[in-house]
């Protein structure tokens, strides 16, 4: 797994603690737990998370760590259509356009 730094990138200036926490400690401790799950699985149930909360722009991002840790858009589809019936119809279509748009080069196959 790739260092992450988008906290330190992002916000470290601003809250440099909550950056350090967010790199070293989510990302850094947690994240890098592959022996305990895989990074494609944490993508799923953090994916599934944030859409329930409606958290748009952190769904966004997490569909394009998704993509990099092996989701493939059909998965990604297939879980939006589960998820709508559980967190809400609206918010599936919140976000099927994010999945259009990092997806993009990708047809799905379904």
């Amino acid at each position: 797994m790739e260092k992450q730094t988008a906290g330190r990138d992002n916000l470290g200036k601003l809250a440099p603690k909550f950056a350090e926490l967010n790199d070293d400690v989510l990302f850094g401790e947690v994240w890098s737990r592959e022996d305990k799950l895989s990074l494609r699985d944490r993508s799923m149930i953090t994916i599934s998370a944030l859409m329930a909360q409606g958290l748009y722009p952190q769904v966004k991002s997490h569909l394009v760590l998704g993509k990099k840790h092996g989701l493939k858009k059909e998965e990604v589809v297939e879980m939006v259509t589960q998820l709508a019936f559980y967190t809400g119809w609206p918010k599936a279509w919140s976000v099927f356009p994010m999945v259009e748009e990092v997806y993009k080069d990708e047809k799905a196959r379904i």
